[in-house]
Order: structure tokens, then sequence, then C-alpha cells
């Protein structure tokens, strides 16, 4: 990932208020807003650029609202925001990516948040695979997101695909 958007994930997901701004309703910024910001912080970005680590990023991480005059981090958040997604009704399964190294605890307490807002659900193997890499010998687990929705618990689908979720107790868990 370059360096303009990791500096851009870092603003939008965990610390906006590192240019001098805050995020708006919908974890929104104006464009033009951050452009300024980040050039005043002296990270200097261009319209074109920007649009293009949007376009570009492989984890499809950030969102331009439909006139391309605001922008979001899709998911990650650490700090608090209300993405104002619908709840939604997600497959009957889905995957996590973690490290081996966890699976004592996760089966102990299952999957919870960590730093982040929401668990992070992966619709298929190979993203969560992707993920699980990032942390140690990667490890996949499956998901029982029927039998948690039927339970009532929630879900939203997030502009990237990826599935959050407040919790995922170990009942819901397997390989």
């Amino acid at each position: 990932m370059s360096r303009q958007s990791k500096l851009l994930s870092r603003i939008l997901r965990h610390e906006p208020d590192l240019v001098g701004l805050t995020l708006g309703r919908g974890g929104w910024i104006q464009v033009d807003d951050l452009l300024r910001a980040m050039k005043k912080a002296g990270h200097r970005i261009t319209r074109d650029a920007l649009r293009q680590i949007v376009a570009e990023n492989d984890k499809q991480r950030f969102t331009l609202s439909d006139d391309g005059r605001r922008i979001r981090a899709t998911q990650g958040h650490s700090i608090p925001v209300d993405l104002e997604l619908s709840p939604s009704e997600p497959p009957t399964e889905l995957f996590h990516g973690t490290a081996s190294a966890n699976l004592d605890a996760i089966f102990a307490s299952g999957l919870i948040p960590g730093r982040r807002q929401h668990v992070h659900l992966s619709p298929d193997q190979g993203t969560a695979l992707k993920v699980g890499t990032r942390h140690g010998r990667p490890v996949v687990l499956r998901v029982n997101t029927a039998a948690m929705h039927a339970d009532g618990l929630i879900f939203w689908r997030a502009d990237n695909g990826v599935w959050l979720t407040p919790s995922v107790p170990s009942k819901y868990l397997g390989f």
C-alpha cells in the first residue's frame, strides 16, 4: 500500500485530528477539506491522486460519495463512527482469518473487535486467508452466520463487501 494510502487510512479510520479534521455523519469528510488539511499538514495530494488511491486500493478501504465530494473509510475504524449501514441478512456462512496462535483465546472468548468497532468477516476463504497471513501462521475459521442471524445477532455489509458484526460467540465458530 502506498504511503499516501496508508496516511489516508490512518486519517479516515483512526486519527482525523492528525490533520485537524473531525469525521462527519456516516464517517464522511468533504474531499476539499481533506485535501486542504493534508496540504496544511505537509502531505500534499491532488484530487486525481486521491481518486486513484480509492480506485486502486486492493481492499477497497475507501468510498467516494456518488457526487465525488465526500470520502470515508469503508470499515475498520478504531474511533466511534456510525457508518449508517442498514442491518442485512448475511450469507449462510462467512469466514474469519487469524493466526493459529490466537485460536485458544478465540475459542475461549469468541471473536471480539479489539481496537476496532466491529468484527470483520470475509465472504470467501481466500480473502480470509490473506487477512490471517498478516498476523502469523494463518487459519481460516468458518462462521455459522445463519445460526447467528436466527439467534438475533446483527450484521452489516460495508461498502467493500466486508461483513461487520459486534462480536462472534465461539459456539458459532468452526474450521
